[in-house]
């Protein structure tokens, strides 16, 4: 296969959320990489879940700047901050902690 380049910005989607959050993705075969700049005060249950009604789905994430709190369905949570990388489970909540906007990548595994 020959390689595939993407640039994030604008990416292949790209959503605001409720609050002016945004993030955006590149598809890129069997993975999905996204960028997401998500303002003090927001949280997937509330920004977007309100806004599509879907339920968070499994992803792998690395935080370049900011913190963000992620609770698992089982109710355990863990903040994460910069240099963090994570992996979280379908049904988390998700949310920034601070005042400082927090700056994520995330890999969502696609079928090719």
């Amino acid at each position: 296969m020959d390689p595939i380049v993407k640039n994030l910005d604008p990416g292949d989607k790209s959503w605001t959320f409720l609050d002016g959050s945004k993030r955006s993705a590149a598809i890129l075969g069997s993975v999905a990489i996204g960028l997401g700049h998500y303002l003090p005060g927001w949280r997937w249950s509330i920004h977007v879940h309100k806004q599509t009604g879907k339920t968070s789905e499994a992803h792998i994430g690395c935080i370049l700047s900011g913190h963000m709190t992620i609770r698992s369905v089982d109710g355990s949570q863990v903040t994460v901050g910069p240099g963090d990388a994570f992996q979280v489970l379908p049904g988390h909540d998700a949310w920034v902690t601070g005042n400082e906007p927090c700056i994520a990548l995330d890999f969502e595994n696609r079928a090719c």
